[in-house]
């Protein structure tokens, strides 16, 4: 599969800088926005999952029903419901949108948020539970037969989909959760790991777990994919770029003291987070411009370190992590559609041209 661009998209306009306008379901902004990722080069968008917000299944059929070839990457989170229901559901999108689903399993970073709908199992105890969700996930997908299934959390007699997806054998499993938990499931079922923006040592490391884990599971060490998530922030020249990048600190300070993030905590306690304010720890710029200050001021609540610099030097740091191993590049913007369209026009072509040039040397070596 080649590498993959990905944006993201929400039921109404906001983020860490932009004040929360219109309606709970504003599909105008959904409509505009995803089409104009679409138009700029954007080749899949994330549609995420929180208790307080919108059914995010409908959120995506309706941004399928908007664009033409522009893809989804669907938060799900096991737990909330049978398997077997979550498998049917997913299908019959996958089936609408003619493939262009991928499912990213969240287990649930928050127990705040997890409490809001009912779910109050313990941290590893989700990881469990999320390991027979998927396994049955799959086994639904992929059973020409009814099938009977006993095990920890679930229990079925008969259980079976006549809706299969469109993608053969199955919609691709991306997966998130930096725990020691997390990274042995994802070696178990994922195709794409996601990763926060985190230093490219810190990637390295999480990459080189990940890849254990697959093969303590059987499985080749090149099976599983991987998605960086990171934020960017471009201008024409490098000194205009911090520039913005001091005015969105201050914008994202001021909007920290008016209230807690989407998962409801204040300093979120999932692995991921915690990684990342340890990052941010080490200095406000690591690498050749990952920028922490973000991260720092917000508690590290989602992907919130930054690239920051001209196309040219934002797209020579992304080629960094692909060279560690990184195949997609997921970018959330602080002004989001205007941050999108800018990674995906002026972004990507620079990042696809060094990925062909780096292919092509290894063609020609072989």
């Amino acid at each position: 599969m080649p590498s993959e661009f990905i944006g993201h998209t929400s039921n109404r306009e906001g983020s860490d800088i932009v004040p929360t306008t219109g309606p709970v379901i504003d599909k105008a902004y959904i409509r505009n926005h995803v089409q104009a990722a679409e138009a700029a080069g954007i080749d899949r968008l994330l549609i995420g999952q929180f208790a307080q917000w919108p059914d995010n299944n409908q959120i995506a059929a309706f941004v399928f029903s908007q664009t033409e070839h522009i893809g989804a990457l669907l938060a799900h989170r096991p737990g909330l419901m049978a398997p077997t229901l979550g498998a049917r559901q997913l299908a019959t999108l996958d089936q609408f949108s003619e493939g262009r689903l991928w499912v990213h399993i969240i287990t649930g970073g928050s127990d705040t948020d997890q409490a809001r709908d009912g779910d109050f199992e313990d941290h590893d105890t989700r990881y469990a539970r999320t390991d027979e969700y998927l396994t049955v996930l799959k086994k639904v997908w992929e059973s020409d037969q009814p099938f009977d299934h006993e095990g920890r959390f679930y229990r079925f007699k008969g259980a079976f989909s006549q809706v299969k997806p469109y993608q053969k054998p199955r919609i691709p499993i991306s997966f998130g959760g930096s725990s020691d938990a997390a990274i042995a499931v994802a070696g178990k079922h994922a195709d794409i790991y996601a990763l926060w923006g985190e230093p490219l040592d810190g990637a390295k490391e999480t990459i080189a777990k990940v890849r254990a884990a697959a093969v303590a599971n059987g499985r080749a060490a090149g099976d599983i994919r991987y998605t960086l998530a990171f934020r960017t922030v471009v201008a024409e020249t490098e000194d205009a770029a911090w520039s913005k990048a001091a005015d969105i600190l201050e914008k994202v300070k001021s909007q920290v003291a008016r209230s807690a993030g989407g998962n409801g905590e204040k300093l979120p306690s999932n692995v991921g987070s915690v990684r990342l304010r340890e990052a941010a720890s080490r200095g406000k710029v690591l690498d050749k411009r990952l920028w922490t200050e973000v991260a720092e001021a917000s508690g590290a609540g989602g992907n919130s370190t930054a690239l920051v610099g001209t196309p040219e030097q934002v797209a020579d740091a992304i080629l960094d992590y692909y060279d560690a191993g990184v195949s997609n590049f997921l970018v959330r913007g602080f002004y989001p559609t205007e941050d999108t369209v800018t990674y995906g026009r002026d972004v990507v072509p620079l990042v696809k041209a060094g990925i062909a040039e780096r292919e092509a040397r290894k063609v020609a070596a072989e």
